[in-house]
């Protein structure tokens, strides 16, 4: 037995292979109850079961295959109604997976084939009456779970930006903070200190210019009251940075917390950066992931990091939902990352990909980034 728990794929797997080895087991106990059922109408139902397994991958070519082999079986042994079972489990999923319309069709045409065996216009239209009822209540639960799904996914999104909102104003607050205490001890302490110091520095040249001994602890409190006001001043400047909370691989390690997939690539030789780029990269990085979050739906994310003689390049790209002939309008994000970029001497390009997904791509000169 395995030490570690299965995955979410594997999970998936195993409950796909369970549908259809149910349905299958079903389908078969019920042919075998038919005196008429030929070896061929148990190799056709078989068929229209075990494809069910690969639903996910191929929701259309699975329910092609369930219909097909169920189809033929109605017309070729005549069964009575629980025979559409795997048919109905292909057009449960197919709607699912948002195939709605293609569902209606395989039930349609399987209806047909169903009425088609009837000997009498009654007696066919009182065996799919019920069936279509069947039909029916499975695209329409099919799609009650997609839009179910699509509403939890959008809860999750809803939660995740209101985690990184209550981050943010929690940054800001502590920003704030920060600058009120640096202000507080520029008024109170640095005054006190320069003077303090400006004392000192006033005795010992009037004891020197007299050609008197300076007392040691004069001098003492000469080099003292400068030492502080060296360290006072670096503290105010540690205060009064606005420095990123984290690197961009933190960033992307939150938001696989946050249940985004996301990968991170770093080409190129990666180094420590100047303080202006360092900033500007992680900014770039988490307003992309954070766009990723909120827009793209549930799709992969893929983190870039090139570093080259010259520059540093960032793309954050995703398969999401957006659309190239839908471009949207750019927010407040994405015009605060270009104004970022453009006063290092960068470029920056952001849209939808042509192949469906979202692109944000990002060039900053590292001499710039350097001079700065």
């Amino acid at each position: 037995m395995s030490a570690y728990p299965a995955g979410p794929a594997t999970r998936q797997r195993l409950a796909d292979s369970a549908l259809a080895v149910v349905v299958g087991a079903l389908a078969l106990t019920v042919a075998a109850f038919d005196a008429d059922t030929a070896a061929v109408d148990f190799a056709l139902v078989a068929l229209s079961s075990l494809v069910l397994a690969f639903h996910r991958a191929a929701p259309l070519v699975v329910l092609a295959a369930a219909t097909a082999g169920g189809t033929a079986y109605v017309l070729h042994a005549h069964p009575g109604a629980l025979a559409a079972l795997p048919v109905l489990a292909a057009v449960l999923t197919a709607a699912q997976l948002g195939h709605r319309g293609w569902a209606a069709v395989a039930s349609g045409v399987y209806l047909t084939a169903y009425i088609a065996t009837g000997s009498t216009t009654q007696e066919a239209v009182g065996k799919a009456g019920l069936l279509a009822g069947w039909f029916l209540c499975m695209v329409v639960a099919g799609l009650a779970d997609r839009n179910w799904q699509a509403y939890l996914r959008q809860t999750e999104q809803r939660a995740l930006e209101a985690e990184r909102t209550r981050e943010e104003a929690a940054l800001h607050r502590a920003g704030e903070e920060r600058l009120r205490i640096a202000r507080e001890l520029h008024d109170s302490l640095t005054h006190s200190i320069s003077i303090v110091k400006l004392q000192a520095g006033v005795a010992v040249h009037l004891a020197r210019k007299r050609g008197e001994e300076v007392p040691a602890a004069l001098l003492a409190i000469q080099e003292a009251s400068g030492e502080a006001m060296r360290e006072l001043r670096a503290t105010l400047e540690v205060l009064r940075t606005d420095e990123p909370t984290g690197t961009p691989a933190l960033l992307v390690e939150r938001a696989r917390a946050a249940g985004l997939a996301v990968d991170l690539a770093v080409a190129g030789a990666e180094r420590p950066l100047p303080a202006t780029l360092d900033r500007a990269a992680y900014r770039i990085v988490q307003e992309s992931l954070t766009n990723a979050a909120r827009h793209a739906g549930p799709a992969k994310v893929r983190v870039e990091l090139d570093y080259s003689e010259e520059d540093l390049t960032i793309r954050v790209e995703d398969d999401g939902a957006a659309d190239p002939d839908r471009p949207p309008e750019p927010g407040h994000g994405l015009s605060g990352m270009r104004e970022r970029v453009t006063a290092l001497g960068g470029t920056l390009t952001a849209g939808p990909r042509a192949e469906g997904g979202f692109s944000v791509r990002a060039q900053l000169p590292l001499r710039v980034g350097e001079s700065a």
